[in-house]
């Protein structure tokens, strides 16, 4: 499942600490925190905002050890809740021409997602612990494993979350620049 992205993502309402113990406990791995700035662009040649759903984004990363260009194609794609979406990602050496490539070409700026991340893996899941500027507390469970369909790895995050036994804050079926905007799909 190369280039496919499965993740799920909730509000965090209390402190993540309790968790952390738990995937410690499970022998999880943690990473060292980060803070990642995502600047967001829209294409001149198919605007991303124009659909009911927004399903496409295009995204400039930059952190504190590298940096990335990110395109994101989420399914179904009029629907307002995602299941999956193609994820194709490659690190660049300077983030500062990439996006002056991106204005030459009349790229537009929608937004900018500053957040600090502590990733943590456990079972072929990561599990990020995000702390957004302006929205909160999130955790977002994406699918690292081996897998033959977007339907097992769905499966296997949902056991995964189930075996924490640790209440979650609603799951939220929108990206980070989707709530920065006010976009955001509805939560469950």
């Amino acid at each position: 499942m190369k280039y496919i992205e499965v993740e799920q993502k909730f509000q965090l309402l209390s402190s993540p600490d309790d968790l952390k113990a738990t995937l410690a406990a499970r022998g999880a791995k943690a990473g060292t925190a980060s803070r990642q700035v995502d600047t967001y662009y829209n294409a001149p040649h198919r605007d991303f905002l124009a659909g009911e759903v927004i399903s496409e984004w295009l995204r400039v990363r930059v952190e504190d050890e590298a940096s990335s260009l990110n395109f994101k194609r989420w399914y179904p794609l009029e629907e307002k809740i995602k299941t999956h979406c193609d994820e194709f990602e490659t690190t660049v050496a300077d983030a500062e021409a990439v996006t002056r490539l991106l204005g030459a070409l009349d790229f537009t700026h929608l937004t900018t997602v500053d957040k600090v991340r502590e990733e943590w893996v456990s079972d072929g899941i990561a599990v990020a612990f995000d702390t957004v500027a302006g929205l909160g507390e999130f955790i977002e469970f994406e699918f690292k494993g081996e897998a033959d369909t977007i339907e097992q790895a769905t499966a296997k995050i949902e056991v995964f979350i189930a075996g924490l036994g640790i209440e979650l804050g609603d799951r939220i079926h929108a990206g980070y620049p989707h709530l920065a905007l006010g976009i955001a799909p509805a939560t469950a």
